[in-house]
């Protein structure tokens, strides 16, 4: 054999090599990540679902408060509406069509002024908000009470919990 195919040889070796070499410390820095990534979404599920657990909570405690009549309508559909849009599904849900009396009852009292904005406004314009709030809460009370029912179901108070009531 001459020099040059056996410098050849010797050269195109030690180049397979450093490139196996590197292949290799790539594939498992992909492993490394792939990993860190893994962890990192299996923690946040366990957060999300924790969250979940305590939206679901709070949701199921303000529904019952409403059926029981311990909490107005207006109040308690601002404050289910805002805990179920942050709520995570598993599934998408339309909540306009699950829950639409609630969903009525909060486009009315969104925008309604609440705690220290009210004393921006005169007892005239106040009383005139509340007099809307009132007839609505009224018009859409056998609605609400359906939606209730189905929320209560949908979002399970958690077993845990040191509040209970029970319906």
């Amino acid at each position: 054999m001459s020099m040059w195919l056996i410098v050849s040889l010797v050269l195109g070796t030690i180049i397979i090599a450093g490139l196996a070499y590197y292949a290799g410390r790539l594939l498992i820095q992909v492993k490394a990540q792939n990993a860190q990534i893994a962890a990192k979404q299996a923690q946040y599920q366990a957060q999300q679902a924790e969250k979940n657990l305590k939206l679901s909570d709070s949701i199921n405690l303000i529904a019952k408060a409403m059926k029981e009549k311990q909490c107005e309508y207006s109040e308690g559909c601002l404050r289910i509406w805002v805990l179920m849009s942050q709520y995570q599904f598993e599934q998408d849900v339309d909540l306009i069509t699950e829950y639409p009396g609630v969903h009525k009852m909060y486009e009315v009292v969104k925008d309604m002024p609440t705690h220290q904005a009210r004393k921006k406004y005169s007892k005239k314009e106040i009383f005139q908000q509340d007099s809307l709030r009132w007839r609505k809460e009224e018009e859409l009370a056998e609605d609400i009470m359906g939606d209730l029912t189905l929320i209560i179901e949908r979002f399970p108070a958690d077993p845990a919990t040191k509040t209970v009531m029970s319906v």
